[in-house]
């Protein structure tokens, strides 16, 4: 039996310090894990040979800085993570190992006015076909990560009122997947898990607080502060899309008027060009013409700029990110909406703040949610649990990590 600050139980601790800094970052070399656990060269050379001889991390030769390294990452058939991504239109799922591979992804259109009842049925459905296509083994199943467009209750797991899906509010997305798969499911609105995708593997590598701005058929943002996901104790925090600019303005959805939502999403931004571009014409259209030089769509995209940057103004005088990250498809636009927004932010926010704060677009695009939604099956797998042997065989020494 171990006892607390006896040799195994400091051992024990020193193998989950560096699993987990390993699944945390995905990769390091030894001296960065070194660095990140505070170990001693030395005993992080032993404990990397005790973990790749028993099969959880693999050890390849790279450099850093010019010299020769050792990358230390997990194993990549120790097992799987399945991320569910469900947006306005389309529902997208991954699978991926625990050495940072994507083994499957696809994507399909969705109904927006499909019950979740229909919507979990094709998950269910898609998720076995991609299981089948990549032969791997059920038992395998770490955990799933599943993202959905509206906000979590993070006591009850219950979604909340969302007009993106609206028949869906009120459901329990996580027990309503798990009981189709039979293993543990995590939730988070797709804001949070695209924060956690570009924190991971994108745009916001290597910083510890920053804003992940989701433009679509809505506006969220995902917050990190110091490293972590902000929720919020009612799962709420990041609804920037309900900033007010404007008290006179437009009603919006939540019953308020002059909403930041109001003013960049696409269902408030579209009705303004089809006049002249049409009914057809979509957020993604709009970009690729206003990439042309149709002065309508560069006109439409500035405007939206500068309003998105009057949020994040505010963000920047009450948290100081020191990075924001633009997704959706506006983020195509590229400086046509990324310069409004610096113009604005430069404008309204504190100087100070404005100073230290890049906008950058996303570089994951689309995959963002799908690839946060396996971040965070996999960063709900404790390190303790995992070397406890309470979970499968081939999980017993080690906790996942992915990109």
């Amino acid at each position: 039996m171990e006892t607390p600050g006896s040799q195994s139980s400091l051992h024990r601790a020193n193998l989950e310090r560096v699993v987990r800094a390993v699944r945390l970052a995905g990769s390091l070399t030894q001296a960065e894990i070194a660095r990140t656990t505070g170990l001693s060269a030395a005993t992080v050379s032993n404990i990397v040979r005790e973990l790749k001889d028993g099969g959880t991390v693999e050890v390849t030769p790279t450099s850093a800085g010019g010299r020769r390294a050792r990358s230390v990452s997990l194993s990549g058939d120790a097992g799987i993570v399945i991320g569910v991504d469900f947006g306005h239109t389309h529902l997208r799922v991954a699978i991926g190992n625990l050495a940072h591979q994507v083994l499957a992804e696809e994507s399909e259109p969705l109904d927006v006015d499909a019950s979740s009842t229909q919507g979990f049925d094709r998950a269910e459905q898609l998720v076995t076909r991609l299981i089948e296509a990549t032969g791997v083994d059920r038992s395998k199943i770490a955990g799933v990560g599943l993202g959905v467009p509206g906000p979590i209750d993070v006591e009850s797991g219950t979604l909340g009122s969302t007009a993106i899906l609206p028949g869906w509010t009120g459901t329990k997305p996580a027990e309503e997947l798990r009981d189709r798969l039979g293993v543990p499911v995590h939730v988070d609105n797709d804001a949070n898990l695209g924060a956690l995708g570009e924190m991971v593997w994108g745009s916001g590598r290597g910083v510890r607080d920053l804003a992940y701005i989701k433009v679509a058929s809505g506006v969220g943002a995902g917050l990190v502060i110091d490293g972590k996901i902000y929720r919020g104790p009612g799962g709420t925090a990041g609804e920037i899309g309900h900033i007010t600019l404007d008290e006179s303005g437009p009603v919006c959805r939540c019953g308020n008027r002059g909403c930041l939502e109001t003013f960049a999403a696409a269902r408030y931004v579209l009705p303004l060009l089809q006049s002249s571009h049409g009914t057809d014409l979509t957020m993604e259209g709009v970009v690729r013409l206003a990439r042309d030089g149709d002065p309508g769509c560069r006109r439409v995209i500035a405007d939206v700029g500068r309003h998105i940057g009057s949020g994040v103004a505010n963000l920047c005088n009450l948290l100081n990110p020191s990075r924001v990250v633009l997704g959706g498809d506006l983020a195509e636009a590229g400086e046509l909406v990324l310069g409004p927004i610096r113009e604005s932010v430069g404008r309204y926010a504190i100087p100070s703040a404005a100073r230290q704060l890049s906008v950058l677009p996303g570089a994951l695009g689309g995959r963002a949610e799908v690839l946060g939604a396996l971040a965070l099956a996999l960063s709900e797998m404790g390190d303790s649990t995992l070397l406890d042997g309470t979970a499968p065989a081939a999980l017993k020494a080690a906790t996942p990590a992915f990109t």
